[in-house]
């Protein structure tokens, strides 16, 4: 792990050691093959809008989608059908009942939300089926297209499901026989099944759902799996109605979209900033994974993510990343000094909140990549930064320096200090060229 980065990763660390030794919740045991989950399993996986990839714990242990299958399969459906269309099928209203209700429109028929079973097999079934495109195979595929890479069904977990699953075979006959449903039930609760026996790990569902916060577009891979307008629409689905009779609540304490599962999958998304999953197989009486959500609240909480804070941190970007060499207005001797140094420089600009912050550690790590000398970070043009990323920053540069690397900082105006910490932090200089010089200078002495 690089020094900068592992500030983030550190961050998970810290909740996956704070949340490991929670034994609160219960398994999935309404799901035979569920129920044969380990207990103490917990992952926590982060991806930002750059694909930058971070991770702790059970974060590679393969697990079933089950209901977190539902928010991409609507996007599906967005996608082939559009939203007026889906929208005469499927209402966008919370329920405000438990995952497997009876949610339907006096009149109609119609299930409150794709969030929901009822909402989620009417979804299903109206996923095209032909023979050059089945249905599940779209789906399949979709789902993999989230991902990031070939996804696959546990055929165990499907088989179980298939066993026990009379209440959801019993809401499709209800909607049958209330609303016309676009396809056979029998068929419908099948392929509904299938779809949530896929196997994902927690790094699969935060590119899933780092793909619905980059506008669709999947930042591991650049494929476009969704248009913005469909990614936007979902993300607006999962807030209100994702995490079932407790939306309301996670929405005002927690603040970004979200969707739980039953096999203990839970996925946020933070528009244009991160996708971020936790697995951990114990759950509340909502069938939601207890340190899953005690998990993502306290980030939320530490890091400043709610949707509603902060919202117009614009022209938060790195600017330059290069080495002090490469610099043209850098006087030839202090060129010359700092080829041999190979001085690292990153630059940034605007407002630095938590993902800005997470980029700029990123390219401080980019421009020191191979180099044992010295790392300059340039906050000439930063107008202001937040505490979490004051934080992130510092915690980078210690990182930097315990690893045998000189660190200065561009800060005329001392933002990277915290209030009564005038002593403290790296070396400061009003100017990268002064930093720059120092740099070359120490390295020379």
């Amino acid at each position: 792990m690089s020094p900068a980065t592992g500030a983030v990763t550190d961050a998970l660390r810290e909740l996956h050691t704070r949340y490991a030794g929670v034994d609160e919740g219960e398994l999935a045991d309404y799901i035979p093959q569920l129920a044969l989950a380990d207990p103490g399993a917990f992952g926590l996986a982060l991806i930002s809008m750059d694909g930058h990839r971070y991770s702790t714990g059970d974060a590679d242990v393969p697990f079933t989608l089950q209901s977190v299958s539902k928010p991409f399969v609507y996007a599906l459906a967005l996608s082939l059908l559009g939203l007026d269309e889906v929208s005469r099928w499927v209402n966008a209203e919370p329920s405000g009942e438990a995952f497997n209700a009876v949610s339907l429109e006096h009149g109609t028929g119609r299930p409150d939300n794709a969030m929901v079973n009822a909402g989620a097999i009417v979804t299903t079934a109206l996923i095209p089926d032909t023979p050059v495109a089945p249905r599940f195979g779209r789906i399949l595929d979709c789902l993999s297209r989230f991902a990031g890479r070939r996804l696959d069904v546990d055929e165990q977990v499907y088989a179980s499901e298939a066993a026990t699953g009379d209440r959801n075979r019993a809401l499709a006959y209800l909607i049958r026989s209330t609303g016309p449903l676009p396809m056979d039930p029998v068929a419908a609760v099948e392929t509904y099944f299938r779809q949530c026996a896929v196997r994902v790990t927690a790094l699969d569902l935060a590119a899933m759902a780092a793909t619905l916060a980059h506008g669709g577009v999947n930042p591991l891979t650049g494929d476009t799996v969704v248009s913005e307008s469909v990614a936007a629409q979902v993300l607006a689905v999962m807030a209100t109605c994702g995490m079932y009779d407790s939306s309301g609540d996670w929405l005002l304490r927690v603040g970004l979209p979200a969707k739980s599962g039953v096999s203990g999958g839970l996925i946020a998304a933070g528009p244009a900033r991160f996708g971020l999953a936790t697995y951990s197989p114990l759950l509340d009486p909502t069938g939601t994974s207890v340190r899953g959500h005690r998990a993502i609240g306290m980030l939320s909480e530490r890091l400043g993510l709610h949707l509603m804070h902060n919202p117009a941190l614009a022209g938060s970007t790195v600017t330059l990343v290069t080495t002090a060499d490469d610099l043209p207005t850098a006087p030839t001797g202090e060129r010359e000094r700092a080829r041999r140094e190979r001085v690292a420089v990153a630059a940034a600009q605007g407002a630095l909140d938590f993902t800005a912050a997470e980029r700029v550690l990123y390219a401080l790590d980019e421009a020191g990549t191979g180099r044992t000398g010295a790392v300059v970070l340039d906050l000439v043009r930063v107008t202001d930064i937040d505490t979490v990323a004051r934080a992130m920053l510092r915690s980078g540069l210690a990182r930097l320096a315990d690893d045998g690397r000189r660190t200065a900082v561009a800060d005329p105006d001392g933002r990277l200090r915290g209030p009564g910490d005038e002593a403290g932090g790296p070396r400061r200089f009003d100017s990268r060229e002064e930093a720059v010089a120092w740099c070359t200078e120490t390295a020379a002495g």
